[in-house]
């Protein structure tokens, strides 16, 4: 169900003309829909709360979110609430509901406060919204009582408050106090118009780099050429088929082709890498390591 109605003003001039329920139909409605999934009594049910969910998410604005989506999430919100309740508890929809709606628009509100994620567990959530709240009460208590109270007083007093870490006071002021700023920002007028982006190190391959590997992989192909020449035609063809195929051959099929036994390849196999380490040794010892690898 959605709730784009064309503004929130209209929606919240409809909402405020939608029935009142009393409890024995707000009941059946509810039995119908989770009993019978009736989508009539569904949208009979949320359209009646929708005033709640907008009354709900009025009290965000502050955050800076459109009260558009505000009032897209507190929807979602009750339609979740809707979905889950069970009126077998003897609880009104209403005092449920307000629970789901508040927690749709409060995950929309940290979701949205900035591209870093601000925190998903129910005391930063906490922190989140009644931080400013609880700092300002306490400035006020202080205040009264003739005491000046120093950032690190503050911030224990308001971890103690919350009930949260003191740690998450001094990551959540940080959060709030900040804000996000694009990388394609420049710096300063000073810097002829250099972004920020151009500050970050690059991550990829240097030039120095990239010749050193196409050394040392050529040095070792050259390698493995000659090792491989040290063979004879049977033991190149074993160590092609097992080990520089993309889909490795098994002993069996190998086995098969050359009218061996399994054990029989596996020994060849064997011989040869023995044959190819000595080889390769005698050119340099620094290929053990790919070999031991």
């Amino acid at each position: 169900m959605a709730f784009d109605m064309g503004g929130d003003q209209s929606l919240s001039r409809r909402a405020m003309k939608a029935e009142l329920l009393d409890a024995e139909t707000e009941l059946q409605l509810a039995y119908a829909w989770r009993d019978h999934r009736d989508e009539q009594a569904l949208h009979r049910l949320v359209t009646a709360y929708m005033r709640l969910a907008i009354s709900m998410a009025a009290k965000f604005k502050r955050y800076g979110a459109p009260m558009n989506d505000l009032i897209q999430e507190a929807g979602l919100g009750l339609m979740k609430a809707a979905d889950k309740f069970d009126p077998d508890r003897g609880v009104r929809f209403s005092t449920y509901a307000v629970w789901w709606i508040k927690a749709s628009i409060q995950d929309y509100v940290m979701r949205n406060w900035s591209m870093v994620r601000t925190g998903s567990t129910s005391s930063q959530k906490s922190l989140f919204f009644n931080m400013r709240r609880v700092q300002a009460r306490l400035e006020r208590e202080a205040l009264a009582r003739g005491e000046n109270l120093d950032k690190h007083q503050m911030r224990q007093m308001i971890a103690t408050e919350v009930g949260v870490p003191l740690h998450d006071v001094e990551m959540m002021e940080g959060r709030l106090a900040g804000s996000d700023y694009s990388l394609n920002a420049t710096q300063s007028v000073e810097d002829e118009g250099r972004e920020w982006i151009d500050a970050l190190e690059d991550d990829s391959a240097q030039a120095a780099d990239l010749v050193q590997d196409t050394h040392d992989n050529e040095q070792l192909r050259e390698w493995l050429i000659n090792a491989m020449q040290a063979l004879n035609e049977r033991e190149r063809f074993i160590v092609r088929e097992r080990k520089l195929r993309e889909e490795p051959r098994t002993l069996e099929s190998l086995g098969n082709e050359l009218g061996l036994s399994k054990e029989r390849v596996r020994q060849l196999e064997a011989a040869a890498f023995g044959k190819m380490r000595k080889n390769l040794e005698a050119q340099s010892k620094e290929v053990l390591s790919f070999f031991a690898a």
